[in-house]
């Protein structure tokens, strides 16, 4: 595949089951970086996946492999970005940052917020280069911890 470059397309995605096991992938890297596997979207079932309210996004490598993903609700005011999955074998060739950008991009002047673990540096740091501001860490199950971050466009 070729990853060594960043050469992709952006398309809206439905949800499949591709698109399931790459979140599966995507949130067992994040399950081990902050020593937790009870992140929702790592259990996820397809039916779970299909029913979410979500709009999705996806990024394809130039063979048309599905790489990256990110799904967001929104209001006239705010964007909610609910999920970032990248393809661990494509981590560090700049997916993340293009589908967030795209993303901030669409929001334009609304409050984007979004929530990622605690522990979870790698995308803590890429929120952050985006201008996030952490409001609060959350304890949303009995020691599994968020952090939440905000961005006014």
């Amino acid at each position: 595949m070729g990853w060594d470059t960043l050469r992709m397309r952006m398309d809206d995605l439905e949800p499949d089951k591709t698109l399931l096991d790459l979140q599966h992938a995507a949130y067992a890297v994040e399950a081990a970086l902050i020593r937790d596997d009870r992140i929702p979207p790592l259990h996820e079932s397809l039916d779970e996946l299909l029913a979410a309210p979500l709009a999705w996004r996806g990024a394809f490598d130039d063979d048309g492999t599905l790489v990256g993903a990110v799904a967001w609700t929104e209001t006239e005011d705010l964007v909610d970005i609910d999920r970032l999955v990248v393809d661990p074998r494509a981590h560090r060739r700049g997916i993340g940052r293009t589908l967030v950008g795209e993303l901030l991009g669409r929001a334009g002047e609304r409050t984007t917020v979004v929530s990622t673990g605690r522990d979870n540096v790698p995308a803590r740091t890429l929120y952050e280069r985006f201008g996030f501001t952490r409001i609060e860490d959350v304890e949303v199950i009995a020691g599994l911890w968020i952090t939440r971050y905000e961005r006014h466009g």
